[in-house]
């Protein structure tokens, strides 16, 4: 088995979520954004998008789907709060 990851610091933490457009800090815990599209079709779309990089990066976001409304939250659960993971996969979902 591979190590625990590190739960990030608060310093560590401003310092990444100032390069996260869009991502807000909603507890000590995780991390969120909301997106909204035009139609259904084009958040599942996206959806599909963020589980391709979620599979790849072995990080799967909790998020839900209401038509045209994708809300994505990213916690690391086995290390209990957000780490460089958290971040990692956020950088890559803006990206997209």
């Amino acid at each position: 088995m591979g190590t625990k990851p590190t739960i990030l610091g608060q310093a560590e933490l401003d310092a990444a979520m100032s390069d996260l457009a869009g991502w807000q800090q909603t507890d000590a815990s995780t991390i969120t954004r909301s997106y909204k599209f035009k139609n259904f079709v084009e958040a599942f779309g996206f959806m599909a998008q963020v589980a391709i990089l979620a599979e790849k990066a072995n990080h799967h976001p909790d998020w839900s789907n209401s038509y045209n409304r994708v809300e994505i939250t990213l916690v690391t659960h086995d290390a209990g709060g957000i780490t460089q993971k958290d971040v990692d996969l956020a950088q890559a979902i803006n990206a997209l």
